[in-house]
């Protein structure tokens, strides 16, 4: 197997007494892209601030490139080469869209620059169009073209996509599935959360359901797409 960027293992997470996450196993290798996918409530933000020591799980294991996390702070999650774009966005409201970008700015985890300030505007470029606008002042589309950019220009070698295009019109959902197709044939590893399994497996490699913070599923897109009686169950409406 190619090298584990990521590697949770037998994750329990607890909300108060609420028991989130039971016994997870949840693994992103070098270069593969995941969809995380369930109903609302399952677990998935939760599996995501867990690996990233938001809501620290109170039993397993979380290793990041072969080191252990547990306990650590998620800034240091951050600098071992982990982007979380939350859902909600994050960004600044109160900077603008150069200052979003540039105050995220470094060099990967091997010294990589791949994702310049340059790079990130030819593929974004509706950002360009509103460099000096408050982060406030975008629509919601261009909020989540502007975290996802801030993530890249990090360098990161995983990027995670919380609820990729919750919300956003379909035009602009389109072009959010459309750079989430470059961000992958640019090598970084994404695990991507959304509700739209159809365009969540043109672009992943392989994909987890959870349903009550327990892993119902995991299997390659194309196993996924062939079996109908798996996304009526645990992804039908």
């Amino acid at each position: 197997m190619s090298e584990l960027l990521i590697n949770a293992q037998g994750l329990n997470t607890y909300y108060g007494a609420s028991h989130i996450l039971r016994g997870i196993d949840f693994f992103v290798a070098r270069g593969e892209t995941i969809g995380l996918m369930g109903r609302n409530g399952m677990g998935k933000s939760t599996l995501l601030k867990s690996i990233m020591g938001i809501v620290p799980p109170q039993s397993g294991t979380v290793q990041i490139k072969g080191q252990a996390m547990n306990g650590r702070p998620t800034f240091e999650v951050a600098q071992m080469g982990i982007a979380y774009v939350p859902e909600g966005r994050g960004i600044f409201g109160n900077l603008s869209v150069v200052e979003n970008l540039k105050m995220a700015a470094r060099a990967g985890t091997q010294g990589q620059r791949d994702w310049t300030y340059e790079r990130v505007l030819e593929t974004f470029p509706r950002l360009t169009e509103r460099l000096n606008h408050g982060g406030q002042q975008l629509s919601g589309g261009e909020q989540q073209m502007l975290t996802i950019g801030r993530a890249l220009m990090t360098n990161p070698d995983v990027l995670i996509l919380d609820e990729a295009t919750e919300g956003l019109a379909p035009l602009i959902a389109r072009e959010i599935w459309r750079i989430c197709s470059l961000i992958k044939q640019s090598g970084i590893s994404t695990i991507i959360v959304d509700k739209n399994w159809k365009h969540v497996t043109q672009i992943t490699d392989r994909n987890v359901i959870l349903v009550k913070g327990e892993v119902a599923y995991e299997g390659s897109s194309e196993q996924l797409r062939e079996s109908p009686t798996v996304l009526d169950l645990h992804l039908g409406v």
